[in-house]
């Protein structure tokens, strides 16, 4: 081989001589032992990857070098081991290979070049929603229902499946992706092509973080990106800043993992850590599980850093055994991370290494509480939850505020239900769900919510039978030892049956409310609540109805489905009265955590999980039954409201275009702070009056039919409609939230895809204004390729969070931000000027350009793109067009 590093290779074991790895600790280089775990897999992969092409030996220089180059914004290159893909994003991504088939083939290449060589999984999880709930035959309705309405998908990720080498599918009904990776895909340790390498990954899905918690290396990117890696080429990144956090004490009895997390989050928010690596270290991350770490890995992109990882230890191997692992290769695992110094033991300090700063955290300091009412890091103390809400009922309009008139607090609504008269107010508990990855994945809170179920039942609590509740586990495993140990009949008597096994309510896909409910909120303009065991709580995102959405840990999810407010002090109030009158407290319900720990140690046991994923592939009839075609080239049916070609690659030639200076472009939209991918490309219902309803009506469809913008993300038609869309947009030309803007040489005000389609036709290119954090929340690529289809040339924000601006330079959209200190306000830019952005000849990675307005005023902007393959991309109009003429030529 080809590799200067070659001198490193040996065998693991000398009784087999072609299993073989690359032994770092043979490096003889004092640096090693004091780079960050993290780094350390970035650094193996440099060095058995080394080709002096695609990644060269200064690459694995700068990586050894990491204390002294981490803040030098040195680029350097990473190829995975896997990619993961979950349907939402991984529908385009097929949708995308199928296209740049086509397009090879019109350029005069082999189309199957574009194949997958890195493998991938694709884990259908995000299409099941919450129609059906509170019955016994639920979860048969929902699945129904799902293969109903999203037939044609899955039929086409079928034929991709088989059309495309290295790519498995795990069918619907499965599980959640990041669970299923965490219990199922992950290796820890790659044995692969003769040589065992640290298993690493990145997905289509921002909380590809969490599997970062059994210390496997992995972080979500765009769509687009992970195409790109799909098809061999390596993740172009800065070398990262390493921010180790240090844990130190022993949780409280009644704490959980969640109430960590959400602790965790807030507190790095309040750091700093955008772009950042954060690894775990210090004596009390032995006291944390698998699953716990794994919960605290989820929510890295709610914290806003890159990855969250924990180094491999002697508890993550013990979970590779208890998740039913092969014994022998779980052995070879812990051989090789010793043998390259990639085992941890926590309790040993002197293995701590550099780090760029550490904080801490004491586990005893942490308190039970919850996240809300609109953002995740906006933790509040369960003990403050009802102050705190009725604060942001007055509280001026904002993430902490809904803007209610002081006399209108106590308002009440009357409404009849089943039969039954009920009343709602601001802060009722309308939705209550158990879902989510980052809570489901972990046993000592789903058995805790079980044996809080058991004890609430016995001591006579129910739950309002207008409440929407909902189980959706996160795998088959969840449901066999809620059964098992007994608890799953209670959680059904309060309403909490297995209504499917996806993302659901996570995600939006909470399905509708009953009318009576929705009458009752809309008459009374009532800040009605959901809560649920989720990661994210943007508002428009959990449900239309609920303008306040609370994370909390399933226990939690229950008490307040009880309680039916969040108007609840949890501590002082009882959370209902019995039938003989009782008042019942939190506290007489709430288990101990040895209480969940026999249990747990009891019934999670290998067996289960062997059993599950045994049959994973196989187990789901309707999917066994679906018909897809054979032929390497897709036939795209001009019928379909699903899949559609898109026009990315319309007129694409083999010779570049020479980028232009973008002339006189008006202001789409203006936008504050933390707008995420949410209100750019939603993922939920597509509402009756919107551009892409009415597309969808022109093409014979019914509003049942319509499903929602995420399942429709392999139709640019309807994906190009549905962006801005989000009924929660919060636009500075319109005085309301709306998916709405000012036409500005009419005046008139249009739904957003009408006003850029109007630009369009006149030939006047686009920006968007915007502030802090644009593009938060979701791994996203519809929210670049969605602007991109509009017009959108350039978008000028004050920062960006790092997987969307990624997804902006793949799409060929230039991320322009704002010289430090300086704003659209300070600038004095209202976006109703013609903006005139200069594109030298010349380019250079971060350089400043010049922005010339029609009132005469010019100032400077950052233009992010941040190495110099982003760069080559821009040339090429985005990375698949580089790509394709690539695989062309």
């Amino acid at each position: 081989m080809s590799n200067p590093f070659v001198r490193i290779v040996e065998p693991l074991d000398p009784k087999q001589p072609l299993k073989k790895f690359f032994n770092l600790s043979k490096l003889e280089d004092v640096r090693y032992a004091r780079l960050p775990f993290s780094i350390r897999v970035l650094l193996e992969a440099a060095i058995r990857n080394c080709d002096e092409f695609l990644v060269k030996k200064g690459d694995v220089e700068n990586i050894l070098n990491w204390k002294a180059m981490q803040h030098k914004n040195v680029e350097v290159p990473f190829k995975p081991a896997r990619v993961i893909l979950q349907d939402f994003t991984g529908v385009p991504a097929v949708v995308d290979f199928a296209a740049m088939r086509d397009a090879v083939k019109k350029l005069g290449g082999d189309p199957e070049k574009i194949n997958p060589i890195c493998p991938a999984d694709l884990v259908i999880d995000h299409s099941i929603q919450v129609d059906f709930s509170r019955r016994s035959d639920s979860l048969q309705k929902n699945q129904d229902l799902e293969f109903e309405r999203n037939k044609e998908r899955f039929e086409f990720l079928k034929w991709g499946s088989q059309a495309f080498k290295n790519m498995r599918i795990i069918p619907p009904g499965s599980g959640i992706i990041h669970q299923v990776n965490l219990e199922y895909l992950a290796r820890v340790v790659m044995d692969q092509d003769g040589y065992y390498y640290p298993d690493s990954v990145v997905g289509t899905d921002s909380h590809t973080t969490m599997i970062d918690g059994l210390g496997v290396l992995g972080w979500g990117v765009g769509g687009i990106e992970a195409e790109a890696v799909m098809l061999g080429q390596p993740i172009s990144m800065v070398l990262p800043e390493v921010v180790g956090y240090r844990l130190l004490g022993n949780p409280q009895p009644l704490v959980t993992s969640t109430d960590i997390v959400l602790t965790i989050t807030k507190h790095l928010r309040q750091v700093g850590v955008v772009g950042k690596f954060v690894e775990f270290f210090g004596p009390g991350v032995a006291q944390l599980s698998i699953a716990d770490r794994a919960t605290i890995a989820n929510m890295c992109p709610e914290y806003g850093a890159t990855a969250a990882y924990f180094p491999v230890d002697d508890i993550s191997i013990g979970y590779l055994m208890q998740t039913g692992r092969d014994k022998e290769k779980v052995m070879c695992t812990k051989k090789y991370l010793e043998a390259v110094g990639m085992l941890r033991d926590f309790k040993n300090s002197s293995q701590d290494p550099d780090f760029t700063q550490i904080v801490e955290l004491d586990l005893h300091t942490v308190v039970p509480c919850c996240s809300g009412p609109k953002r995740p890091q906006d933790k509040v103390a369960v003990s403050d939850m009802k102050k705190d809400f009725e604060t942001c009922l007055g509280a001026k309009q904002g993430f902490k505020g809904f803007q209610i008139a002081p006399d209108r607090h106590n308002s009440i609504v009357k409404f009849n239900f089943e039969g039954s008269d009920f009343e709602l107010a601001h802060g009722s508990v309308v939705i209550a769900a158990i879902t989510s990855c980052t809570n489901t994945s972990n046993p000592s809170v789903m058995l805790g919510a079980g044996l809080l179920a058991k004890k609430a039942v016995e001591a006579g609590l129910t739950v309002k039978p207008y409440i929407k509740t909902s189980l959706s586990p996160g795998s088959g495993v969840v449901t066999y030892y809620l059964r098992e140990s007994g608890v799953m009949s209670y959680l059904s008597q309060l309403g909490f049956d297995v209504v499917g096994y996806g993302c659901m309510t996570c995600i939006g896909n909470s399905g509708p409310l009953p009318e009576s409910v929705v009458e009752a909120i809309t008459q009374g303009d009532l800040v009605a609540v959901g809560v649920l065991s989720g990661n994210r709580n943007f508002e428009g995102r959990v449900h239309p109805n609920t303008r306040a959405n609370y994370l909390a840990s399933p226990p939690l999810v229950i008490a307040y489905a009880i309680a039916g407010t969040i108007r609840i002090d949890l501590e002082k109030e009882p959370l209902g009265i019995n039938a003989s009158g009782k008042k019942i407290f939190l506290k007489d319900i709430w288990p101990t955590r040895n209480e969940i720990q026999a249990v747990e140690h009891q019934f999670v046991i290998p067996g289960m999980f062997k059993e599950v994923y045994q049959k994973i592939e196989t187990v789901n009839k309707s999917w066994n039954a679906l018909n897809a075609p054979s032929d390497k080239l897709y036939t795209w049916d001009p019928k379909s409201t699903y899949i559609k070609s898109p026009p990315f690659f319309d007129g694409l030639t083999l010779a570049l275009q020479t980028p232009k200076t973008i002339e006189d472009a008006y202001v789409l939209l203006s936008f504050g702070d933390s707008v995420t991918t949410d209100h750019i490309s939603p993922a939920g219902n597509i509402a009756r009056n919107s551009p892409a309803a009415r597309y969808l009506t022109s093409r014979g469809l019914t509003p049942r039919e319509f499903n929602s913008y995420g399942s429709r993300r392999g139709n640019d038609a309807v994906m190009a409609r549905g962006t801005f869309a989000n009924i929660r947009l919060v636009n500075k030309f319109i005085d309301k939230q709306g998916p709405q803007t000012v036409h500005f040489p009419s005046g008139e005000t249009l739904d957003v895809f009408d006003a850029a389609e109007r630009y369009k036709q006149a030939g006047h290119p686009l920006i968007v204004l915007a502030g802090k954090e644009y593009g938060t929340g979701s791994s996203r690529d519809w929210a670049a390729k969605g602007p991109f289809l509009l017009g959108v040339k350039a978008v000028l924000a004050e920062s960006y969070e790092r997987i969307h601006r990624s997804n902006l330079v793949g799409m060929g959209v230039i991320p322009l931000q704002y010289l430090h200190g300086q704003d659209a306000g300070t600038l004095g830019l209202t976006g109703r000027e013609r903006y005139t952005i200069i594109i030298p000849e010349k380019l250079t990675p971060q350089m400043n350009v010049q922005i010339k307005l029609d009132t005469g005023k010019t100032f400077q902007a950052i233009m992010r793109f941040d190495t110099d393959v982003e760069l080559t991309y821009f040339h090429n109009g985005g990375i698949l067009n580089y790509m394709i003429r690539k695989m062309a030529s």
